[in-house]
């Protein structure tokens, strides 16, 4: 047989081994569908919510010093100087080793640029930075005027947030009250079609947080030796929601 038959054949038996598949793969689909839509027949789908606004209880702030000097060891170690006078004032407020911990270090040269656009180093900057996380929010405006104080001169925003133990503690309740506020919407609306529910075909949950208050504070007003702001936590939202699915007959 020639080799150009051969070819014509092999092509024909590969046509028709895809047009098999195709039709193969739509029966199971059709199979699928159906096997599906018989599966959610007398179902009702509804969803629930909750939400609760709560006062945040947790504070996070950057506490950090940057010194400038001639050499990167002098730099070095008049920051790290600082920064244990820092440390050690917050210590004497009552923060404890688990609330303070290392978040930036750095040591980098200074340039200068003459008319040519040629760099020189003119000296090095030393940066140290702590984070600070609390529950001790009343406190706020003494960590940060008593660190500025100790010699910080690098205060970042704070932010605030709901500690994980307050939220698991909320979580509880915010389901029940999602999948009952489902549950009641199902109930009213099996009884309007004249069904009545006999169970739960799915339900999944899902929870959202609001990102909390963020507070610039103002190391320029710090300088003057203006009188602290007060610092409010404001209000966080946690909220959960429930899509339910009931069998109804």
């Amino acid at each position: 047989m020639p080799q150009e038959n051969k070819n014509d054949k092999l092509y024909y038996v590969i046509i028709a081994l895809s047009v098999v598949l195709v039709l193969m793969s739509a029966t199971t689909y059709a199979i699928s569908q159906s096997g599906s839509e018989k599966n959610t027949e007398n179902t009702i789908s509804v969803s629930g919510y909750a939400e609760q606004k709560v006062i945040p209880d947790t504070a996070t702030l950057n506490i950090g010093a940057v010194i400038q000097s001639e050499t990167a060891k002098e730099a070095a170690d008049k920051n790290a100087a600082l920064m244990s006078a820092v440390i050690a004032e917050l210590k004497a407020m009552g923060l404890q080793d688990k609330e303070i911990r290392t978040s930036y270090v750095s040591v980098s040269p200074v340039y200068n640029y003459d008319a040519n656009d040629t760099q020189t180093i003119k000296g090095y900057s030393a940066s140290n930075s702590v984070q600070i996380t609390t529950k001790n929010l009343d406190n706020l405006s003494e960590i940060i005027d008593r660190s500025t104080t100790a010699g910080a001169n690098d205060i970042g925003s704070i932010s605030f947030s709901v500690s994980d133990e307050k939220q698991k503690q909320l979580r509880e309740e915010l389901m029940n009250e999602a999948v009952a506020d489902a549950s009641s919407k199902a109930t009213t609306l099996a009884k309007s079609m004249g069904t009545e529910i006999t169970g739960v075909y799915t339900l999944s949950v899902s929870e959202n947080n609001d990102s909390g208050v963020n507070y610039e504070y103002d190391m320029a007003t710090t300088a003057k030796g203006a009188v602290s702001t007060p610092i409010q936590p404001g209000e966080s939202t946690v909220s959960m929601s429930v899509q339910a699915m009931y069998h109804i007959e």
